[in-house]
């Protein structure tokens, strides 16, 4: 499954990585890359907990990135 994840820099250069189809799913890294691995766990351990508590996975977001003329 695919996942939309929004990584952003925080006030004190803290990455912030969360994935919106799963409320609560947030982490954060010193580095994007480490937002990103840590993410990618948090979202296995999400999945993980979901399925041993028989609850439904959520669909994954699809989304369409649109080119504008400005």
């Amino acid at each position: 499954m695919k996942f939309r994840v929004i990584i952003e820099q925080d006030e004190d250069g803290v990455f912030i990585a969360q994935c919106p189809n799963l409320p609560g799913c947030i982490t954060q890294g010193i580095t994007r890359k480490e937002a990103l691995e840590n993410i990618k766990d948090a979202i296995d351990g999400y999945i993980f907990s979901l399925k041993k508590h028989n609850e439904p996975i959520p669909a994954p977001i699809t989304e369409e990135i649109l080119e504008v003329a400005l």
